[in-house]
């Protein structure tokens, strides 16, 4: 026969009373990792101070860089074109010159005859300041999908350049990027009409000249043209 347990010292235990287990401590609670929110704090913190100073560089500079380009009142003289005034003959006279200035486009054009005023070349120099937007997507894809012919990328004439040779001999252009700018010169055959003769040809006309190696004349030119307009 079990007898009841009994208590040391001889108590025994109430009738019907349960133990109950102690309570166990509680844990503290988990914190998170802090490496994960030092680096969230971290990339917040280089995200604001980047966007800030990019807006501070905004503010101060106004727009893009525009490297020293400004307004040009009178793009032929500031073009001095030693390499087709070489080849071609020197200045025989300007036809005109054009400006207009606007708050995001500045853009200037001039003509000039190289040699006899008759019976000479055609130049045509055109020059555009983009003062907001990036001119560039614009500028390759009017030469390289233009309609005027096969332009031939430059290679060494500031950031992107393009040159078509016109077939006979009958002129040639090279277009040029720089930044914010678009340069170029074109040059071209002339032809003087008589209006009292009916023959259907120039009573004068320019001389044929070979314009083979045309393409590092004008390359020369738009060089120093970029540099004389950034003074």
């Amino acid at each position: 026969m079990i007898s009841e347990p009994e208590l040391v010292g001889g108590e025994e235990f109430p009738a019907g009373q349960v133990l109950a287990p102690e309570p166990a401590e509680p844990k503290p609670p988990r914190t998170g990792r802090p490496w994960l929110w030092a680096l969230g704090g971290a990339v917040v913190a280089s995200a604001v101070w980047a966007g800030g100073l990019y807006a501070y560089g905004r503010s101060q500079e106004g727009g893009p860089d525009l490297a020293g380009y400004g307004t040009v009142a009178d793009l032929c003289a500031r073009a001095e074109l030693k390499g087709l005034v070489g080849a071609l003959g020197a200045k025989a006279s300007d036809v005109g010159a054009s400006a207009e200035n606007h708050a995001a486009l500045d853009t200037a054009h001039c003509s000039l005859t190289l040699g006899a005023p008759d019976t000479g070349h055609g130049v045509s120099i055109s020059y555009r300041l983009h003062k907001v937007t990036d001119p560039g997507p614009e500028f390759a894809a009017r030469h390289e999908g233009s309609s005027w012919g096969d332009f031939q990328r430059v290679d060494g004439v500031g950031e992107t350049g393009f040159f078509l040779l016109h077939p006979g001999d009958e002129g040639a252009e090279m277009a040029v990027l720089d930044g914010q700018v678009e340069l170029e010169i074109s040059v071209s055959a002339q032809s003087v009409w008589d209006e009292d003769a009916d023959t259907g040809r120039p009573a004068k006309g320019t001389a044929k000249v070979d314009l083979s190696g045309i393409d590092t004349l004008l390359a020369q030119d738009l060089t120093a043209l970029m540099a004389a307009l950034k003074k």
